[in-house]
């Protein structure tokens, strides 16, 4: 054991982030399994182990095993510190009892039985959609001790054990017929080594096979302890750090203070993110599979695309040393730091250097969401192939929010437009943008609600100028189809608009909402005007299995000042696919479509940058195509999700922005949505309530809607022409530089407010 004062890096954390002494982490020479560690126990520890495959044993932990960790910590586990774990196979060849084939299980009504690969040894039954799979994914694993083996019809049985029943199928009697001998040999063998306790407790010894996989699956459980115990200790120091910090900042009265301040509470909440990354990463190493990271067992019947067949057209190599040094880095606006605060930013809002003031205090918190079922399939089966804003649906599948809300919280990452405005390069500048764009994605990955369909003419106004520099004002501007315009004006240096029209088809297992329509923004210093759409997004697992969503499509993002383009690329996620799930990719190009970087990340974490310094032609793409490679410098941070509130399950999964944008404001217009009676009963938790106020609302507007219809067909008959629907904030305009005709922000609703003067509004509430 190295000396306990000597400082090393910790293999858990980035390099030049923290040191620790070396004893926390250095391995013991040999491994003690305490005396006390009950045989059963550790039977529970293999059969967790085995069941994960060996690998993921934090990921796919079993209750049994789960209680193992528990009474290990309680032990002294000091002294069993590893960092690797072996293979169940290195530990063991296969047992005398091994077998493995193919059979049909059952899953359930809509998919009968299904083909599985099953592979008995050990005492274990475990099984895989494919052999591939037993490198990385068990789905599921049966103890043959306790197992009751029931022969059924012709090549079917039927396993029993805890409460746990797999009905299979074999190919024919004669394959039926040996897996049953099989399984009844292995039940034999497994019912031998079980151990039998007398009256006094004591159990008898373990077989020494037996004995050499607990022992590695100890092994792991201790290093993960140790790990998770240090950085345990970590986050609790540097928490409390950073709550002084913030204390300290509350209690400010001087703007000369306030500078200081900012950046001790900076570099704190740096070492708190650092700290907290590195506890999340020792929680779910290895973790891969699934969506949501779920077990293998729940996910049996969700409904996965493949893989896309055109991968990417590139291949990205890092530079080395030589290559930095000779070929310079970027500019000084994307520095280090500005990078590392992205992740956990608190920030001081000064005027002019004159004096300070805190950001205004916003709620934090909703009521919780209620526990209401209701069957999803009794409502939409006879809307099979219907529009989506058509279904008369409960707002037990909404979320208190509307879709000009939902629009609105496209500017939960509103500072990276803010860092945009400020650089010379209109490439960085671009990098930013596309950031900007996915970023607007992070906040859905859990949010499978649907947002309320607005009224038409019901508007949603956003004043964030003290916080964040910027204003925001939505309209409803039609109602068949969904159509909304947006614009924000942001006193750091943007303006912002777009017209989204949604088209959302339901298709039985899945819905697919197709947003259509441009965003547009615009710099004030240099002209650059972006231009860009948004993906298809589609909501899995519809009438079966847990809901989850998914981003998909290409966004290509034009500066129509300099034709400088990004093309990004959102993969959907695929079960066979070995990438990391919601991917991101892309490419900024100059006019001359010369790429100078690349983008990559997840459209739910994060996006790097990658500058490149030398490009070639290479020959791995499939059917002849040549694949070019870029060489590049090591990839810089431009975007980081914050994490979501604490509580955040409980309600709807909304982020901090998002638990704010229906809080109760004074002096909005009375077409706010926050005055929406439906939706702010649902927040309040009064589903009935609300249901029954949703009604009435989506009936009144029928009224006037028949109403503009009669009126319409009047002047026809009249010889004149119909009026249509005027919205109150906003024109039909076309723009100079896109050749583009959509509703543009026309004044006059921030005047308005001043005079508090709503005489124009609608009564749509």
């Amino acid at each position: 054991m190295a000396d306990s004062e000597q400082s090393v890096r910790h293999p858990l954390f980035p390099p030049s982030s923290i040191s620790f002494p070396s004893h926390l982490w250095e391995a013991p020479p040999l491994l003690a399994v305490p005396a006390n560690l009950t045989p059963r126990l550790l039977d529970h520890a293999l059969n967790a182990l085995h069941a994960c495959g060996g690998a993921r044993v934090v990921r796919q932990v079993s209750g049994a095993c789960s209680a193992a960790l528990r009474q290990t910590a309680a032990l002294n586990m000091t002294e069993l510190v590893v960092r690797t774990l072996p293979s169940p196979s290195a530990a063991q060849g296969p047992g005398p009892d091994a077998y493995k084939g193919w059979l049909f299980k059952w899953t359930n009504y809509l998919k009968g039985y299904q083909r599985r690969w099953f592979v008995l040894s050990n005492g274990l039954l475990s099984y895989y959609r494919t052999q591939a799979e037993m490198a990385h994914t068990c789905r599921g694993t049966i103890t043959l001790a306790t197992v009751h083996i029931e022969m059924g019809d012709t090549c079917h049985f039927v396993l029993t054990s805890g409460g746990r029943s797999y009905h299979l199928k074999a190919y024919s009697e004669g394959e039926c017929q040996r897996w049953v001998s099989a399984l009844q040999q292995a039940k034999a063998n497994a019912t031998q080594m079980m151990p039998h306790s007398d009256d006094s407790g004591d159990e008898g010894p373990l077989a020494q096979p037996d004995r050499a996989l607990i022992q590695g699956a100890l092994k792991t459980l201790a290093s993960k302890l140790e790990d998770l115990n240090t950085c345990n200790e970590l986050i609790g120091k540097h928490g409390a750090a950073l709550q002084r910090s913030l204390s300290e900042l509350e209690d400010l009265r001087a703007a000369s203070d306030g500078v200081d301040k900012l950046k001790t509470v900076n570099e704190r909440a740096t070492l708190f993110r650092i700290t907290s990354n590195a506890m999340i990463n020792v929680s779910f190493n290895g973790a891969e599979g699934t969506p949501e990271g779920e077990s293998s067992e729940e996910n049996e019947d969700i409904e996965f695309f493949d893989a896309m067949e055109d991968s990417p057209a590139f291949i990205t190599v890092p530079a080395d040393d030589h290559s930095q040094h000779s070929r310079g880095s970027l500019s000084s606006n994307w520095s280090q730091d500005d990078n590392v605060s992205l992740g956990f930013s608190f920030s001081l809002c000064l005027q002019d250097g004159s004096g300070c003031y805190l950001r205004r205090g916003r709620r934090r918190r909703i009521p919780d969401k209620p526990n209401y079922s209701l069957n999803l399939w009794s409502i939409m089966k006879n809307c099979i192939g219907k529009e989506l804003s058509k279904i008369p649906m409960p707002v037990n599948f909404n979320e208190p929010l509307s879709m000009l809300q939902r629009l609105t919280e496209d500017l939960e990452y509103s500072e990276l437009l803010d860092r945009a405005a400020h650089c010379d390069s209109s490439l960085e500048q671009m990098c930013l943008v596309a950031a900007f764009s996915v970023s607007s994605y992070s906040t859905t990955v859990h949010r499978t609600g649907k947002p309320f369909n607005p009224l038409l003419g019901e508007t949603y106004e956003l004043d964030r100028v003290e916080e964040y520099g910027y204003r925001s004002i939505c309209e409803q501007i039609s109602h068949h189809p969904p159509a909304a315009a947006h614009h924000v004006i942001s006193q750091r240096g943007w303006t912002l608009w777009q017209e989204i029209t949604i088209d959302s088809k339901f298709r039985g297992k899945y819905i697919s909402i197709m947003p259509l329509g441009n965003i547009h923004l615009k710099f004030h210093a240099s002209g650059n005007h972006y231009v860009w759409s948004k993906v298809t997004s589609t909501v899995h697992n519809i009438i079966v299995g847990k809901l989850w969503i998914d981003q998909s499509g290409d966004i290509i993002i034009m500066n129509h000042r300099n034709k400088d383009k990004c093309h990004l690329k959102f993969s959907p996620y695929s079960y066979f696919s070995r990438d990391v799930p919601r991917k991101v990719t892309g490419v900024v190009m100059d006019s001359e479509g010369c790429a100078h970087y690349i983008l990559s990340g997840t459209w739910d974490d994060k996006m790097e940058s990658a500058k490149i310094i030398e490009s070639s032609h290479g020959s791995g793409g499939s059917e002849g195509k040549q694949k070019t490679v870029y060489q590049t410098l090591p990839p810089k941070l431009l975007w980081k999700k914050y994490p979501l509130p604490e509580n955040a399950e409980n309600m709807h999964y909304f982020s901090s922005l998002a638990l704010t944008l229906n809080e109760p404001e004074d002096g909005v217009a009375p077409t706010d949505s926050r005055l929406r009676p439906d939706q702010r009963l649902m927040e309040a938790g009064l589903w009935d309530e609300a249901n029954t106020e949703k009604q009435i609302l989506e009936e009144r507007q029928r009224l006037e809607r028949r109403k503009r219809e009669a009126q319409a067909n009047l002047a026809l008959e009249e010889g004149k022409e119909a009026e249509s629907y005027q919205p109150l904030w906003f024109d039909k305009r076309t723009d100079t530089e896109s050749g583009e005709s959509s509703y543009v922000y026309k004044g006059g609703y921030w005047e308005a407010k001043d005079r508090q003067d709503w005489s124009q509004c609608p009564a749509i509430f």
